[in-house]
């Protein structure tokens, strides 16, 4: 049987969805308008939901999000 290859995460998911999303906006900063840029940019801001997703489900009242 193959053993499955494991790792510790070093950062929580919260910091490396933030990072992703900075990176990506960094990224699109430096490209011209165009379906390039939209993806990045789209792809940042689905990152930033799932963090805030993360957030409010990690969250000890569970309040519907704002």
């Amino acid at each position: 049987m193959k053993k499955r290859r494991r790792f510790k995460q070093t950062e929580t998911l919260q910091e490396r969805l933030a990072k992703f999303a900075a990176d990506s906006l960094e990224q699109a900063k430096n490209l011209p308008a165009g379906p390039e840029r939209e993806e990045l940019l789209k792809k940042a801001r689905r990152a930033d939901t799932a963090a805030h997703i993360d957030q409010w489900a990690a969250s000890s009242g569970l309040q519907p999000p704002t």
